[in-house]
């Protein structure tokens, strides 16, 4: 079904074929005069004159508000095309960024939060959609009884216990690819039919992290298992936060002893003294090391009382997608747990907002306690500083000097075609100054691109100088049996080398025998044939 145009639209639609049909008339000679073909035709005789006059119409006219020009939106859109067919299609973010990074090298205000959707609905080359489908059978198949039943047993609870909302936490492990970027909303080609592909790097190593989070809006330190047999790298804790912990397992999965190493090293002690009554309630899921009757022994000693729940990481595994898409934009085709120590930081920083924790646990019903918010969605069926400016001159609207900026350039164009107007005859000036208007285009489309390649070389330079400080970092091997943090593996560490620079005592070595002196041969005299005598000595050589 074809789309039900304005009215008015179609009016001014109608009206612009029959201003054509004027133009035409009047330029081959069957009309002569202007108000008689306005009359004709049945249009403004003030229209058609702008027309005649070389006036375009409003809305082929780009309007003045556009926060870019026509060539660096140009240039822009070029941009969002190359990296679509590179196979890495860019996000809003990204695009507004970009936008942001041109506006700032003429001093020019950012776009606003809506620029990106008009941008795309006036720009037909492009589109918005989304890199993957989005799934939602998981919540068509929920319960709604077996929900209620589950709210029936936390309120319960929270009444025999007396908890108070201050001391309710949430916790589950959020498992991690680290080489999976997330599912996102990209800028494509408007011909391309099926959904865009994102590339991404193939490494498909598993790590785990352990995440808790209080209902007032803070977040217990991060537990991440790495996929080890042994040992950790000294590197991994150099820009790590001092009360994190890593522990490793042989498939970087949790089990039932990191589970309780976790319960009883890291949450435990980290909370006592954070709390508000005597008891706490732990939200978790119903994960294999979490049923364990050693688990409900601890609990049941620490006052933590454990109803079940299923936890959700969302907004923490999208952005932590984002920076790994971000890595593979700039080149780097692979994640090791390096990487994955630099950006899950970050975006925890980003995730783990007090407003951000407060808002998963109302989304849940629990804090404030409100199950009718969870049961209703069930029944429904579905900034890197830029480099600084080219300098200005006071002098820019002279000839003799070489346009620094695109300003400077149109600035220079406009002073020579009015030299030209003034020096030439009219019937020349056309010509000059159409071809004065392409030069300019060509430059600034030229300058636009630049400063495009400029900020993705910025980016990459960037990446690099962090991948080189990743390389500087220690690879020494340490062993361990539990969990430890930054503090404890520098105390290895330290221990390691005392060891290696205390002195070792040896027995000591046998003394050899003290050697006899040397008995020099004495010889016989060749005069008197004595053994012993000099050459001097000898009596007989004496007596001669």
């Amino acid at each position: 079904m074809p789309p039900i145009r304005n009215k008015n639209r179609k009016n001014l639609d109608e009206q612009e074929g029959r201003i054509l049909l004027a133009i035409s008339d009047l330029q081959n000679g069957r009309i002569q005069r202007v108000a008689q073909a306005a009359r004709i035709y049945e249009i403004p005789r003030t229209t058609l004159q702008d027309r005649l006059n070389g006036i375009q119409q409003r809305s082929l006219v780009r309007a003045n508000s556009h926060k870019l020009t026509q060539y660096e939106e140009e240039s822009l859109v070029k941009w969002v095309l190359d990296l679509d067919r590179r196979g890495l299609p860019p996000r809003h973010s990204l695009v507004r960024e970009m936008a942001n990074y041109i506006l700032s090298q003429h001093g020019k205000p950012q776009v606003g939060k809506n620029w990106i959707t008009k941008l795309i609905k006036r720009r037909p080359e492009i589109d918005s959609k989304f890199a993957r489908k989005y799934n939602y059978e998981r919540a068509k198949c929920e319960d709604p009884k077996i929900i209620q039943e589950h709210f029936d047993r936390v309120q319960a609870a929270i009444s025999e216990y007396g908890i108070l909302p201050e001391d309710i936490f949430n916790f589950d492990e959020t498992g991690f690819a680290m080489g999976l970027c997330a599912t996102a909303k990209v800028i494509t080609g408007s011909d391309r039919y099926a959904q865009p592909k994102l590339l991404q790097p193939g490494n498909r190593e598993w790590v785990t992290a352990i995440e808790a989070t209080n209902s007032t809006g803070w977040a217990v330190p991060s537990y991440v298992i790495f996929k080890a047999k042994k040992n950790v790298r000294e590197g991994w804790f150099d820009d790590l936060p001092d009360d994190w912990r890593i522990n490793i397992s042989d498939n970087g999965w949790t089990t039932d002893q990191i589970g309780l190493e976790w319960l009883k090293t890291h949450f435990i002690p980290y909370i006592n003294g954070r709390t508000v009554g005597k008891y706490r309630m732990l939200i978790l899921d119903g994960h294999g090391s979490h049923l364990t009757p050693e688990f409900d022994h601890i609990c049941t000693e620490n006052n933590i009382i454990p109803p079940l729940d299923v936890g959700c990481f969302a907004v923490l595994k999208r952005h932590y997608g984002q920076l790994v898409e971000q890595r593979m934009r700039l080149g780097f085709n692979h994640i090791d747990k390096m990487d994955f120590l630099t950006a899950f930081p970050q975006a925890r920083t980003v995730a783990y907002k007090a407003q951000t924790i407060r808002n998963s646990f109302a989304a849940t019903g629990l804090v404030p306690f409100n199950p009718d918010r969870v049961i209703q969605q069930l029944n429904i069926r579905l900034k890197t500083p830029t480099p600084p400016p080219s300098r200005s001159s006071n002098t820019a609207s002279s000839c003799l000097q070489t346009p620094q900026n695109i300003r400077q350039f149109i600035r220079q164009s406009t002073t020579i075609n009015k030299r030209i107007n003034e020096r030439t005859e009219s019937n020349q000036n056309q010509e000059i100054n159409q071809a004065v208007v392409r030069l300019s285009k060509a430059y600034e489309m030229i300058a636009n691109d630049v400063l495009l390649v400029r900020k993705e070389n910025y980016d990459l330079r960037a990446a690099h100088e962090k991948e080189k400080q990743k390389r500087q970092k220690s690879k020494k091997q340490i062993s361990i049996e539990q969990a430890v943090t930054k503090e404890e593996v520098q105390a290895l560490v330290q221990g390691q080398v005392e060891a290696s620079h205390a002195v070792t005592t040896t027995p000591a070595e046998p003394e050899l025998p003290a050697s006899q002196a040397v008995v020099r041969r004495q010889y016989r005299c060749s005069g008197c044939n004595v053994m012993g005598h000099r050459i001097n000595q000898c009596p007989s050589r004496i007596s001669s």
